[in-house]
């Protein structure tokens, strides 16, 4: 701690440049937490995916449909404790950037595979006993300020019976998550209604959410399912909910690579910028670096006193990058609506951290290491 001051005095010695490479390091680390925020935004569907849930979908595309007819036989299969099924309506609600998940399902068996939706006892059976009836997730009824009771129209691909394309709805509940982690993005309404008032499509359903016991024996259970429907008109192809939101993550690029990419692209530039910085910084405290060896400094403690001021360096514009990061991150997603788990998970931190240090380390090292070897004679004559 004695040698604080002098390390401090050395950071002040040419203030702009300080700050510019303070900066340089905030914008770094700023771009770290939001880019940690996107990849685990499109990640979190995998992350927080069942271990005892698998997916059924068409074998050809998970756009082609499957008969309702399969539920039945799908319940028979060894290992599966319940089935529900899910059917995408891709409406639009008053403006077509306002998109959000809808479904039309079995309101009790979906509940039930999604035990993780917690609803209020009175919401629930006021949702099972209305034929147009729906309910949302926490974070749409905050969204769009829906509240019990509240109309929705929806204007969706699907003709309705009358000849329209306009379909309403009554929000009977708003479901919570056991975890933040947990959807709250969906519009769940009756697949019976839906079914009776579509013109086309009769007894066709999206997908199938089939739960099973034990998790370990999902392979199996997976192939014995797929093999009742073998060379039928429609195939399927049953995978873990893990791995089938892994596919449909990937459908829109792999963004893990491009976090890399583009994160490592950054670092290298503020390595180059905070090396740079802190070289010139030792070349013009040569004569000065000789006199405290001449007054006795060691070459460790010389070594040690520019990889200080490089860390502390780091760890100053690192802490704020990561700080301002955490700050605009918590307002919620930025997107108004195509991120809405929009959060910095805990281990972003301590790899924040490490980074830190790593960045630190490496731009003081080579300054450190020249300074350590300066010979005082040679420094001396410069003057």
């Amino acid at each position: 701690m004695k040698f604080l001051p002098l390390i401090w005095s050395n950071l002040r010695r040419k203030r702009v440049r300080t700050a510019f490479t303070l900066l340089s390091i905030l914008v770094a680390f700023l771009l770290f937490g939001y880019l940690i925020a996107v990849s685990n935004a499109f990640d979190i569907g995998v992350q927080i995916a069942g271990v005892d849930r698998l997916v059924l979908t068409n074998k050809t595309s998970i756009i082609l449909p499957l008969p309702i007819s399969y539920l039945e036989r799908i319940e028979q299969v060894p290992g599966v404790k319940d089935v529900a099924h899910a059917s995408w309506f891709g409406g639009i609600y008053q403006d077509p950037k306002n998109f959000f998940a809808q479904m039309a399902v079995d309101p009790e068996r979906y509940l039930r595979v999604y035990s993780e939706f917690q609803i209020p006892e009175e919401q629930k059976k006021a949702w099972f006993a209305d034929r147009t009836g729906a309910i949302c997730g926490k974070y749409l009824a905050d969204r769009y300020h829906w509240k019990i009771g509240d109309r929705i129209p929806l204007i969706a691909p699907w003709l309705r019976k009358d000849g329209s394309s306009n379909w309403e709805f009554t929000i009977d509940g708003i479901y919570s998550g056991a975890t933040k982690t947990t959807d709250t993005t969906q519009f769940l309404f009756h697949y019976k209604y839906f079914d009776e008032s579509r013109v086309n499509g009769h007894g066709l359903v999206g997908w199938y959410i089939i739960r099973i016991a034990p998790p370990e024996q999902a392979p199996q259970i997976a192939s014995r399912i797929d093999a009742l429907f073998a060379n039928s008109d429609y195939e399927t192809k049953t995978s873990t909910e893990k791995a089938f939101m892994q596919g449909f993550a990937k459908q829109v690029g792999n963004i893990g690579a491009i976090i890399t990419a583009i994160l490592s692209v950054v670092f290298f530039v503020i390595l180059l910028v905070a090396g740079n910085t802190m070289m010139q910084s030792v070349r013009e405290r040569i004569t000065e670096l000789a006199v405290l060896k001449t007054l006795g400094y060691s070459n460790g403690l010389i070594l040690s006193l520019v990889l200080a001021e490089s860390l502390i360096m780091a760890a100053l514009g690192g802490a704020l990058g990561l700080g301002l990061a955490w700050a605009l991150i918590s307002r919620g997603d930025p997107t108004g609506g195509a991120l809405p788990i929009f959060v910095m998970p805990p281990w972003s931190t301590a790899m924040g951290v490490l980074f830190i240090v790593l960045l630190g380390l490496a731009t003081g090292a080579l300054p450190a290491l020249e300074a350590m070897r300066l010979r005082v004679v040679q420094a001396l004559r410069r003057v």
